[in-house]
C-alpha cells in the first residue's frame, strides 16, 4: 500500500530516528547542540574528527529529524529541531533529548567548546575593537536606539518601573550597553544599574557618557554574564535584566537565557529587544552580526529551558525591511 497510516508512519519514523541516534557521537553531537547551534567545522574541531566523518553523521540525523540546519550568511550551522508538536515523535524526541542532557560524557568536551566559543566571542570583540568610532553608524544600518528607545521606556513603564514617582528600587543588569544610551533610562528607575560588555573599547564610551549624563548609580563591567555569575554575590542580584540589539552578536545566545535566569531573583524579568529572523547576509559583514537574527519561538523555547515564564511580546517593523521584536520573560 503506497499510502501507509499514520501510525504505520510514525513507527517508521521512531525506527528510522532509534537508528540514526544508536551511535555514541551522534548521541554527543546531538546534547551538545543543546547548547546551540555549531558549524561543522567547529564540530570537527570539538569532537577531533575529519569533517567528511562529521558530514555524513550530520546527514544521517538530518534524515531521521534528530537535527536540523539553518544558514547564516555562507555558513550552515547545525541546531535541535525546534519541537513544539504534541504527536508521538516530538515526544519522543523530548524525552530522548532530556535523557541525553542527564547522561554524564564519556569524554569531557568543555574545553574544546570553550574555545570554539572564545573564537567567535574574539571575532566579535575585534569588530568592535575596529569600528568602536563608528558604532553609532554600524547600528544607524539596522536600527538606532532612537528608532526603539522610546517603546523601551513605555515597555520599563509598564512594568512599573516609573522614574520620579519614588518607584526607584531594586538593580538592574544591561548586557551590551554599547554608548551607553539605556544606561539613562535605567538610572532614573533603579538604585543601581550594572552595565556589561565584552568590548573595553565601547565601555569606555558608556563610561564617558555616564559621566556627561551624571550617572552616579551605572557600575561597568568588562566581561560576560558567565563574568557575573562566576561573583558568587551576583546570583540572584537583579531585579530586571536586558539585551538590546545584542543577541545576534553573541557566541551562544542560548546561554545568555541561562545566565540571567541565575542572575535575576525570584520575580525579577528579562527584556530581550533584538531582530526577526531574516535573509540580510550583508549585516554580517559590515556590522559583525553572527546571527541572521532569531525565530520568535526559539527565543521562548531558549526561555522555558532556562526556567524563565513568558510574558508579553511586541513587534516592530522597520523601513528597511527588518522586525525588531521586543519579548519579555519572568523569573
Amino acid at each position: 500500500m503506497n499510502d501507509p497510516t499514520t501510525h504505520d508512519l510514525t513507527l517508521a519514523r521512531l525506527a528510522l530516528a532509534s537508528k540514526a541516534a544508536g551511535d555514541p557521537l551522534r548521541m554527543g553531537v546531538m546534547k551538545l547542540l543543546g547548547q546551540g547551534a555549531f558549524g561543522v567545522l567547529e564540530l570537527c574541531q570539538i569532537f577531533d574528527i575529519k569533517q567528511s566523518s562529521m558530514s555524513h553523521h550530520l546527514k544521517v540525523l538530518s534524515q531521521a529529524g534528530l537535527v536540523s540546519n539553518q544558514r547564516e550568511g555562507n555558513s550552515i550551522f547545525y541546531r535541535r529541531p525546534l519541537n513544539t508538536g504534541d504527536d508521538a515523535f516530538s515526544n519522543w524526541l523530548r524525552s530522548l533529548f532530556r535523557t541525553m542532557d542527564a547522561a554524564h560524557d564519556d569524554v569531557d568536551l568543555s574545553p574544546a567548546v570553550s574555545g570554539v566559543l572564545a573564537e567567535r566571542a574574539e571575532a566579535c570583540a575585534g569588530f568592535f575593537a575596529r569600528h568602536a568610532d563608528d558604532f553609532r553608524e554600524q547600528q544607524d544600518l539596522i536600527a538606532s536606539y532612537e528608532q526603539y528607545g522610546d517603546a523601551l521606556a513605555t515597555i520599563l513603564d509598564s512594568l512599573g518601573y516609573r522614574p520620579g514617582q519614588g518607584s526607584n528600587s531594586g538593580y538592574a543588569l544591561e548586557i551590551g550597553p554599547g554608548e551607553g544610551a539605556f544606561l539613562q533610562p535605567l538610572s532614573k528607575r533603579f538604585n543601581g544599574v550594572t552595565g556589561l560588555d565584552i568590548s573595553p573599547d565601547l565601555l569606555s564610551k558608556a563610561e564617558t557618557f555616564c559621566s556627561n549624563e551624571q550617572l552616579s548609580n551605572v557600575a561597568l563591567v568588562q566581561g560576560d554574564t558567565r563574568t557575573l555569575l562566576e561573583s558568587q554575590e551576583k546570583a540572584g542580584s537583579y531585579d530586571f535584566a536586558v539585551a538590546n540589539m545584542v543577541l545576534h552578536h553573541v557566541p551562544s545566545p542560548k546561554s545568555i537565557f541561562n545566565d540571567v535566569a541565575q542572575l535575576l531573583h525570584s520575580g525579577g524579568t528579562f527584556l530581550v529587544t533584538d531582530l526577526c529572523r531574516h535573509e540580510q547576509v550583508w549585516a554580517r559583514e559590515s556590522c559583525g552580526d553572527l546571527w541572521l537574527g532569531f525565530e520568535p519561538a526559539d527565543l521562548s523555547q531558549w526561555a522555558e529551558e532556562a526556567g524563565l515564564k513568558e510574558g508579553q511580546s511586541q513587534y516592530s517593523g522597520l523601513r528597511n525591511g527588518f522586525q525588531i521584536q521586543f519579548r519579555l520573560f519572568h523569573a
